[in-house]
Parts: C-alpha cells; sequence; structure tokens
C-alpha cells in the first residue's frame, strides 16, 4: 500500500479545518498544513491532529500550493482545501487506490455547498478535479487565484467514485468579500501579463457567463441559489475586468 501525504494551505480557517482533517486522519500517513500566519485557532485544531505545521507568508494560491507540496515526504499527495472534506464513499475509493497502485493520477467529483443547500447545476456539479496524484507526475501552476494541478503527459489517470464536499460559501455576505478579494488578485495578474481590456470584456463577458450558467448549464433548477450563484458569478467577471481597467489607469497617470 502505498503512503500517503496529506497536504492543506489554511489562513484562518478555525471554522472548516476540524471537518477536512476528520475526513483525512484514518488514511493519512503524514499530514502537512502550511499555514500563512492564521490569526484564529486554525494552528491549534492542526495540532491536535499531530499535523506537520509550517508558517509561510502566502504567495498566492498556486505557488503556495507548491511550496506545501515540496514539504511532502510520501510519493503519493492528497491535496485539499482547508474548506473540502471527503464522503465516505469517496475515502474509500482513495484506500482503495493507494492499495492498487495502478494510477498516477487520480480525478474525483466535487459537491459544493452554498449556503446550506447542495449544487448539482450550473457547471458546479459534477466540478471534477485532481487530488490525489504522485508527486513526480503533477504539480500547481503560478496562478495567484483558480490555480490548476499540471499533470504530465504520460501520467495514468483514474476517476474514483465519491464525492470531494466542498463547504464553500457559508453565507451570501461571505461570498460577496470572497468576490471582491478573488477579483483584486485576477486583475493584478491580469494587468502583469499585459491583457487588453477592452469595453467588450467589461458589457458583454459578464452577461455571456449569466446566461451559460443560469440558462445552457441549468442553473435555474437550483432555485433562488441557483440564480444568486449565476448573478454574483458575472459580477465577478465584471469586477475582475473594471479592476484591471482601474489599475491600468492608475499606472498611466
Amino acid at each position: 500500500m502505498c503512503a500517503l501525504s496529506v497536504v492543506i494551505i489554511t489562513h484562518n480557517e478555525e471554522k472548516n479545518i476540524q471537518r477536512c482533517l476528520e475526513s483525512v486522519k484514518d488514511i493519512a500517513d503524514e499530514i502537512i498544513i502550511v499555514d500563512s500566519y492564521s490569526d484564529d485557532k486554525t494552528v491549534a485544531i492542526c495540532e491536535q491532529y499531530n499535523a506537520q505545521i509550517t508558517m509561510h507568508a502566502f504567495s498566492g494560491f498556486g505557488k503556495q500550493k507548491q511550496y506545501a507540496n515540496s514539504l511532502a515526504n510520501h510519493e503519493m499527495i492528497l491535496s485539499m482545501d482547508a474548506d473540502e472534506a471527503l464522503s465516505e464513499e469517496l475515502r474509500e475509493s482513495v484506500q482503495n487506490a493507494l492499495q492498487s497502485g495502478k494510477s498516477d493520477v487520480y480525478t474525483m467529483n466535487r459537491l459544493t455547498n452554498f449556503c446550506g443547500k447542495w449544487i448539482h447545476h450550473g457547471g458546479w456539479y459534477p466540478d471534477t478535479k485532481i487530488r490525489l496524484f504522485k508527486k513526480t507526475k503533477a504539480d500547481w501552476n503560478d496562478l495567484p487565484v483558480h490555480e490548476i494541478l499540471e499533470v504530465s503527459k504520460d501520467a495514468r489517470v483514474t476517476h474514483l467514485k465519491g464525492d470531494l464536499l466542498h463547504y464553500s460559501i457559508e453565507s451570501m455576505s461571505y461570498h460577496v468579500a470572497q468576490i471582491n478579494t478573488y477579483s483584486s488578485i485576477a486583475a493584478a495578474h491580469l494587468v502583469s501579463k499585459h491583457k487588453i481590456i477592452s469595453l467588450l470584456h467589461i458589457l458583454f463577458k459578464p452577461l455571456v457567463r449569466f446566461i451559460k450558467i443560469y440558462i445552457i448549464k441549468l442553473g435555474f433548477l437550483d432555485g433562488f441559489y441557483g440564480f444568486v450563484i449565476a448573478r454574483n458569478s458575472a459580477f465577478a467577471l465584471f469586477l475582475r475586468y473594471a479592476k484591471a481597467k482601474e489599475i491600468k489607469k492608475k499606472k498611466k497617470q
């Protein structure tokens, strides 16, 4: 059976981290926590699970996760966000994968909870993610937000049964704050890459995103929160481009 390193980056995750750790404690040979100087009970909770805790200033999600992976002592890594947890079926699938060792990379479906409701439409499910992999076959890219795990072309890939439970949004006010933070990071990244921001981006792309999520991908089937998700997602895209435009104007001045 392959030994497993569970790797998690954290910052002020006292509301989520125990649920995450409970779901992996029985399958992890080690738990690696890279914390960006939390000032709540996150670290104290992680210590209760004998996690190896390293403090590291936040460097963007991609680079932070790269650093966290570099601390893993085992070849197999299960990379988790603090607000995620394994369903019972997925935990069994991970155990079976570790026993068989037949693949290098494993995908899984992620099911997101929005304000207490599990979201099954609008492109939010199955939301397939790679979370279990050999560290020699995959690593995170450098994107500061919405980071992507890049996989070697020769990697053997298997899909696991079960859901990665994502307790993402606890309230609408939390979602608005998250959108504000992420859009600022994404806007700065766009400017750093010298991307052209036109009126088309600001006016029409958010509308297209709303239509895609709410109508084409059946977000309306999730009721009220399906509408909220589509509307907020469109607004997030608008903010990203509007903030990038603002940054560019300030630089010219």
